[in-house]
């Protein structure tokens, strides 16, 4: 089996392996594993052609990481409707106390449970909140 062969077959089977993870890196890497097969090609030795795969899928993975379809940043997961569903959603309180230091507290029914409910930067009223974030058992509210 001639080299830019061998290069193709370990392409196809990153490809392959990339299937099962479906992250984009491995496919990254078989470029590079492909680049290599080029070079086989253009009959570069074996250090050249592992150095060509080395150089395109390192430089392939580093473009793929700054894309879009990259890593993300670990954002606050509390306040992201993506990871938890409760965020935007409306909850009835009733009787807000007062802590004295800008923050009202409260319990409040919500999806068929009490919850310790905390109001922040306003004066606490009866009616209908919406959910801003979630810390541990206590819902952080503003006014719908």
């Amino acid at each position: 089996m001639n080299g830019w062969m061998m290069w193709l077959v370990l392409a196809g089977v990153v490809v392959i392996l990339e299937l099962f993870t479906g992250t984009f890196y491995l496919l990254m890497i078989s470029l590079g594993l492909a680049a290599g097969a080029i070079a086989a090609v253009l009959q570069l030795n074996a250090a050249g052609q592992m150095i060509v795969v080395a150089i395109v899928g390192s430089l392939a993975t580093a473009a793929l990481h700054k894309s879009k379809y990259g890593w993300k940043e670990n954002g606050n997961a509390s306040r992201d409707p993506n990871v938890n569903m409760d965020i935007g959603q409306s909850l009835q309180v009733n009787e807000w106390k007062d802590q004295g230091n800008g923050k009202f507290v409260a319990r409040a029914m919500y999806r068929g449970a009490m919850w310790d409910v905390e109001l922040q930067h306003s004066a606490g009223y009866p009616g209908a909140y919406t959910i801003e974030e979630i810390q541990g058992s206590r819902l952080l509210v503003k006014p719908s």
